[in-house]
């Protein structure tokens, strides 16, 4: 039973984040099971649906991993996040909120997060699908900074413009520092960018965006994947670099800053 106090996870685990502001930092990960979307080519598919157990992380970077069951209490996750902080002091930046969807755990992130703030030290970075602004309120005080990743239709099957612009302008509202990622592909189209651009600009042009081509799976993390997906799986390949330049200007004319960064996680073979 899943109750504020509990949460379904994946796995606990330090590694160097991927992505966005904040890559090359090295992260606490807290990776939640769960999410209400099937993106094409999501990296997490994995994360769908909820394991009888989760995996979690002793000693940072060593991957001596320990089973747990699902879901966990509260305290037994603050305790896994506060041994991976004490093992190395210094070594970790932030604690990535990560998924799935976090934000589908809400309630037990209002309660989790001032407390694990207040024993670590540690900023809060959310992952997220950008879709859930009702779900993200309690929880925005608590938050340093929020990546949301714009769901082109081309790329996950969805179409949230509306939740999205609400979603940023909720956390430009309140102060957090907010980023946008949104995953192109030769199957990207420009209008889907125009009109990222302009929803980004409605809420405020400073807010910066990353561009980030499709980076192919390690062969583990594909297999793993592939697992889970289903038959309408789009296959995708990366686009050429005169699209990237192109889309790059196209979006530079309504936004301040928008960065083309591929996803290097996956290139340096972290989880």
């Amino acid at each position: 039973m899943l109750t504020a106090s509990t949460a379904k996870l994946i796995e606990v685990f330090s590694a160097i984040q991927g992505e966005g502001l904040n890559v090359g930092t090295r992260q606490i990960f807290i990776r939640f099971a769960l999410c209400d979307l099937r993106c094409y080519f999501c990296d997490s598919a994995h994360t769908w649906k909820v394991p009888e157990t989760c995996a979690i992380e002793r000693t940072p970077g060593l991957r001596d991993f320990e089973e747990h069951p699902n879901p966990v209490s509260l305290e037994n996750l603050l305790t896994w996040v506060e041994r991976q902080d004490r093992s190395q002091p210094g070594l970790h930046d932030s604690i990535s909120l990560t998924g799935g969807e976090p934000l589908l755990h809400a309630p037990f992130l209002a309660e989790f997060l001032p407390r694990v703030r207040q024993s670590t030290g540690l900023p809060i970075y959310l992952e997220t699908a950008g879709h859930r602004s009702p779900n993200l309120e309690p929880i925005l005080p608590y938050l340093d900074a929020v990546g949301m990743d714009i769901k082109l239709p081309s790329a996950s099957g969805e179409t949230l413009w509306a939740e999205h612009a609400e979603f940023l302008e909720r956390c430009d509202l309140a102060g957090v520092k907010v980023f946008v990622k949104a995953i192109v592909s030769d199957r990207t189209l420009s209008e889907e960018l125009e009109t990222t651009a302009r929803i980004i600009s409605q809420v405020n042009p400073n807010i910066p965006v990353f561009l980030q081509p499709v980076t192919p799976l390690s062969p583990s993390l594909k297999a793993e994947n592939d697992a889970w997906r289903t038959d309408e799986a789009i296959k995708s390949i990366a686009p050429s670099p005169a699209s990237v330049l192109f889309w790059q200007a196209l979006m530079k004319r309504q936004l301040k800053s928008v960065r083309v960064v591929p996803q290097t996680h996956k290139m340096l073979g972290q989880r």
